[in-house]
């Protein structure tokens, strides 16, 4: 069948003129990964020691299978480098019957994990594990056919590929090395060639080159051995007469390795074309059709290839019609073009496996994966593969993956910090058994009789951690006093209703954003220090330890300047913290805090206010001025008459608030959220926040900025006890939620 990949938003079936533009992309991108497919098949089949027509017959019957069956559209399956190593052993051990028997065994279990959705379980596995396997490939790959390059033939491992290399560099080199370097040169020089010349593909031309040569200089070295006439398929896979443990361990390294090589190709190619995402289950019941086809015919073991869907992508195929066609071209070419590829120096293509081998260490991901630092996971996956096997290497790293994520799991930062005759011991992450020696080792520094403090910052504290703690707590001659910052792990604990999960831990509101004064009073010890001064100078110390050194870089660069982006004028009431509602932080707003967010005439009859707005507009030039007004509002209220007695300054202030009145008795209420708030104070509150921004209107400064369109007047309103901050809306004629207006 043939699937075309539209966008989300088509409806219908597609046009036959879109049929016909699909076809013909996919027919040209089909030509150009025909053109790579054939070398990379023959190559492949050569390095693992199978027929080297298995590989033609995987391209063509794996492939096509693959194509019509799996989840990608883009996907181009065949015989892959990857499973060279594994396969090359399989052969040596069992034969080539019996490995196509393997193959078939393969497939099914694929197939298997394909119908019990266990295809995103290989998602999960660390990229780490990932190209380590394939660098571990790759080094194989390359130390074998080095070894053909020269002349000679690959040892039986790695090791002994390793040994055997001085002696074949130093040995007497016959016409195949010729024909290995001139392969290796046209491929590491065609991507600096014009991209004329670049159209056609570097293997192609590197072997067609290699092989060009063999034969104008009359060269007499091994080449291609392929059937002369037509060739006959039939069945080929025969049982082992024993050793079905090893036919089994072959048969899961098979399927996991094609599987995991699979999956990772069709998420690759989904990176690149967006739409729609691969089916990955289905993909991996079409890899085990291919394969199960491909074996039972005699050929090679069938993935996704990377290089070849990525191949596929790049010339232009839109659906899963070149992958198909591509077959095609391999089946013609095996059956119209059998002397030409007879010519094919093996040389050729053991120089073309070193260069793919090569590009299967991939430095990038390199790169990738020791910023993320998993370096030892990827060190001990290459060793494993390399040093004894496939699986080997894969269980090494999948091992070594999980004590590293245990111990990261686990890990606790403890640490005592010393301030005179006072000591501060900071416990931060997961708090375990497994800490406790550490942590008992920690506590004994302190000396006997010193004032400690326990900061725990902990996310978890099993039962032995809290237990070393609350003994060492109660055995201490001097005062200990426990701070808890987040979860209350050890409060809980101590009040024996112990927190078992972190599932069910608490959020709890950070310090810095919850009232200080709630969680100051919980921890100043006695009740005669509990005052105001008390309470602001464990706030500064709290600021200092905790906060300044994360903020310390950004007061840095805004040290020798001030560059806001927005006057903020608000009222002075205690619950409105301008940057914690506008999620900004320093150097964003330029604050003006007065009673009732009021902004006097710009007659000059209040210069505090007037002076902050010239300096804000025609000094820093900010882009925005908000004027925010709340809930509860004691300035509003007491504009409605209810003014605390002889208070003369705020009632001389309040003046400035008559503008308000007169717009409220003479305009329509405004909505808040669509419903008009009950309370009068906060209807007063919305039409004073939009005659301050008319008041604003009136200074010279604002509206020479506003004229040039580089100032934006904004009307805000925050609810306190709903903690929602709304924006003016002119068109819908009140507040309406912040998220509710693009800004």
């Amino acid at each position: 069948m043939i699937e075309i990949v539209r966008g989300e938003h088509d409806t219908g079936p597609p046009k036959h003129s879109e049929h016909l533009e699909n076809l013909k992309h996919d027919f040209l991108a089909s030509i150009v990964v025909f053109l790579v497919a054939v070398p990379l098949s023959l190559g492949v089949a050569f390095a693992a020691g199978a027929p080297l027509l298995s590989g033609l017959i995987s391209a063509v019957v794996g492939g096509l299978v693959a194509s019509l069956f799996g989840g990608s559209p883009l996907q181009v399956s065949g015989p892959s480098a990857a499973l060279t190593v594994v396969l090359a052993d399989t052969i040596a051990t069992h034969g080539w019957p019996v490995t196509c028997a393997i193959t078939v065994a393969a497939g099914l279990l694929q197939i298997l994990f394909g119908l019990t959705r266990a295809a995103r379980a290989a998602l999960a596995v660390s990229p780490a594990i990932v190209h380590g396997l394939l660098a571990g490939i790759g080094v194989t790959l390359v130390l074998g056919q080095l070894h053909v390059v020269l002349g000679g033939s690959a040892q039986g491992s790695a090791l002994a590929n390793v040994l055997a290399l001085p002696g074949q560099v130093a040995a007497h080199h016959d016409q195949a090395v010729l024909i290995g370097v001139v392969t290796l040169g046209v491929l590491l020089a065609w991507p600096r060639l014009p991209n004329l010349v670049r159209r056609v593909p570097a293997p192609l031309a590197a072997v067609a080159l290699a092989t060009g040569l063999s034969i104008a200089t009359g060269m007499s070295l091994p080449r291609v051995d392929l059937p002369a006439g037509l060739p006959s398929l039939h069945l080929v896979p025969r049982l082992p007469d024993g050793g079905w443990s090893g036919f089994a361990v072959a048969a899961v390294t098979i399927a996991l390795i094609a599987g995991l090589e699979s999956l990772l190709s069709a998420v690759s190619v989904d990176k690149l074309r967006g739409g729609p995402r691969t089916d990955l289950d289905r993909e991996l019941i079409g890899q085990g059709a291919a394969n199960v086809a491909a074996g039972a015919l005699g050929g090679f073991p069938v993935t996704g290839v990377i290089v070849r869907s990525m191949t596929n992508f790049e010339a232009g195929a839109r659906t899963r019609a070149s992958a198909i066609l591509h077959c095609g071209w391999i089946l013609a070419a095996c059956l119209l073009l059998t002397g030409v590829l007879r010519l094919i120096p093996l040389a050729a293509l053991a120089a073309l496996l070193v260069y793919v081998g090569t590009k299967l260490v991939n430095l990038h991901g390199l790169k990738e994966v020791r910023r993320h630092g998993d370096l030892p996971v990827y060190a001990v996956t290459l060793a494993g593969a390399v040093a004894v096997n496939l699986l080997t290497g894969v269980a090494a790293g999948v091992l070594l993956a999980l004590a590293m994520m245990l111990r990261r799991m686990i890990f606790s930062g403890i640490h005592v910090e010393r301030a005179g005759d006072r000591h501060r011991v900071v416990i931060e992450g997961a708090l375990t058994f497994l800490s406790v020696p550490r942590l008992t080792r920690v506590l004994a520094e302190v000396p006997p009789h010193a004032e400690v403090t326990l900061e725990l910052h902990v996310d978890y504290l099993d039962h032995a951690a809290f237990d070393c703690l609350r003994g060492w707590q109660q055995a201490h001659a001097g005062c200990v006093t426990v701070d808890e910052i987040g979860h209350p792990w050890f409060g809980r604990g101590r009040a024996g209703e112990p927190t078992v999960r972190r599932s069910v831990a608490a959020r709890v509101v950070p310090r810095w954003l919850a009232p200080w004064s709630e969680w100051q009073a919980e921890h100043v010890v006695l009740p005669a220090q509990r005052t105001a001064s008390s309470l602001l100078c464990r706030g500064a110390s709290e600021f200092q330890r905790r906060t300044a050194p994360l903020l310390r870089d950004t007061w840095s660069g805004l040290a020798h300047g001030q560059q806001p982006h927005t006057l903020f004028i608000t009222c002075g009431d205690a619950r409105i913290v301008p940057n914690l509602i506008t999620t900004s932080g320093p150097g964003d707003l330029f604050t003006v805090r007065n009673i009732g967010n009021l902004v006097p005439p710009a007659d000059g009859t209040d210069s505090s206010v007037g002076a902050a707005i010239e300096y804000a507009v025609g000094v820093l030039e900010v882009a925005e001025i908000v004027v925010c007004g709340h809930s509860g509002c004691g300035a509003m209220k007491a504009l409605l008459g209810r003014a605390p007695a002889g208070l003369d300054q705020l009632g001389s202030w309040l003046r400035h608030g008559e503008a308000t009145l007169r717009r409220r008795s003479r305009e329509a209420p405004l909505l808040l959220g669509g419903e008009r708030p009950a309370a009068e104070a906060d209807q007063l509150a919305l039409q004073n926040v939009v005659q301050q921004l008319e008041m604003l209107r009136g200074y010279p400064v604002v509206a020479a900025a506003l004229e040039r369109g580089a100032l934006r007047l904004t009307g805000m309103y925050f609810d306190v006890g709903a903690a929602q901050v709304s924006l003016l809306d002119e068109a819908a004629r009140g507040f309406v939620p912040a998220g509710a207006l693009e800004h």
